[in-house]
Order: C-alpha cells, then sequence, then structure tokens
C-alpha cells in the first residue's frame, strides 16, 4: 500500500492511501482508434491482447507524484492517461503517465507494466464537477528528446471508455472500491513512439477553463548485463 498527499481543487491538501493500482489497456471507444494503437505495439514487437479492454494490476507502490522517473535503459516512454481515485471524498480525476519499459513490453506486457513508476499530478478534481461535461475535457502530451521538444499525444477523452462504463466492466456493475487507482487508456502517439528525456501532460477542462499538468523528467540507468 502507498500513501500519497494530493491536492483537491477548491478543497486543499488530502492524503490517500492506495490498495489497488490497476492499468487499463486497450479502452478506445472506438474500435479503429484501438486497432491503430495495438498495430503501434506490434511495430515494436508486443503482441495483441488476449482481451479488450484489459485490467492489469500492478503494485500500488509504483504511484509516485515525484517530478523525475529513474528508469533501466533507454526502452522506455510515457502515455498521458486521466487517472481514477475512488477516495474517502468520492470519486476524484487526476493526470498521469503510464510509463511502460517497451522492450520487455515485447515479450510480457503484464511485466512490463510493472517495470516502471507510474507518475501522476499532485493535483486532483471531484469527478462530480466533470459528470455533465465530461466528454468536453481534452488531453495532451509534449515529449523532450535531445534538442527537440514536441506534441506527443493530443485528443478528446471521448477516445476512450467513459469513467462509469470503464469502471463498470471492471468490477463487473459495481463501484471501484476506496482505494483503488485506475490509469484509464491512452491516446494515439503522433510521429514515433519511443524514449524521452522528458514528459509534459494535460487535462484541460475548457468549460471551467482549468487544467491538470504534470511533468517529469526521465534518468535513464545503465544497463551493465
Amino acid at each position: 500500500m502507498a500513501n500519497l498527499q494530493f491536492n483537491l481543487v477548491g478543497h486543499g491538501p488530502i492524503s490517500i492511501d492506495v490498495q489497488q493500482l490497476v492499468i487499463a489497456g486497450w479502452t478506445g471507444r472506438d474500435h479503429a482508434s484501438v486497432e491503430h494503437h495495438i498495430q503501434e505495439l506490434e511495430a515494436i514487437g508486443v503482441k495483441r491482447p488476449a482481451s479488450i479492454p484489459s485490467f492489469y494490476r500492478v503494485s500500488a507502490d509504483l504511484l509516485t507524484i515525484s517530478p523525475s522517473l529513474q528508469v533501466a535503459g533507454d526502452e522506455s516512454s510515457g502515455e498521458a492517461e486521466f487517472v481514477l481515485f475512488s477516495t474517502t471524498e468520492g470519486l476524484l480525476v487526476g493526470i498521469g503517465s503510464d510509463h511502460t519499459d517497451r522492450k520487455v513490453e515485447s515479450y510480457g506486457v503484464t511485466v512490463s507494466k510493472q517495470m516502471c513508476a507510474k507518475p501522476v499530478g499532485a493535483d486532483l478534481w471531484r469527478m462530480s464537477e466533470l459528470a455533465e461535461h465530461w466528454d468536453e475535457l481534452q488531453m495532451r502530451t509534449w515529449r523532450r528528446r535531445g534538442a527537440e521538444h514536441r506534441l506527443y499525444q493530443e485528443g478528446a477523452v471521448t477516445k476512450m471508455l467513459a469513467p462509469q462504463d470503464l469502471i463498470g466492466r471492471y468490477t463487473g456493475g459495481k463501484e471501484l472500491p476506496v482505494g483503488t487507482v485506475m490509469f484509464c487508456g491512452t491516446q494515439p502517439i503522433i510521429g514515433e513512439m519511443g524514449f524521452g528525456e522528458c514528459f509534459e501532460m494535460e487535462l484541460s477542462d475548457p468549460r471551467l477553463q482549468r487544467s491538470l499538468t504534470h511533468r517529469y523528467n526521465v534518468v535513464s540507468l545503465p544497463i551493465e548485463g
């Protein structure tokens, strides 16, 4: 179990005990978009999923609000996702990155999800403030690699299953248990998927004119054999 300190916007600091961390994959509403992401990963050797969507359980200790991430080598990359937090304050929403070792992913998706910490931003919103206009939210990611800093992902949250739909598929129609954090799927990559020294993410709410953001640097550790 992990205990992390967040800022609930409009409320103030809160402490969350994370008991379960779930990475949802293949969560696209549109089959063509899901197929596109599957093909992106097949191009780097990742096998097709056994089920759509898929739910990968990983260690709760992997969740982090740190602005720096240490990884083995340079075979990993991030991808922005909206993140659901089931808490005693209700269902909350954040922005995070399912940072994954792509080399390991080519032979074991479940193992690859366990290889890297999962960064999330420290600010959270109440889902109750978003429910009526959820489909208006937008997500973006930027990647820095050397001198290159460019847009890496962009699109509306409508590309992924709606939160309650996704929760229902995971729980069999029940509420998400308190203490559970769920990463909810990602946008297609713009250009080449791959390593970056820095990833920046944004979940924007044009209706309420506000954004959740998070930026983290990636430190590549040497592989000694």
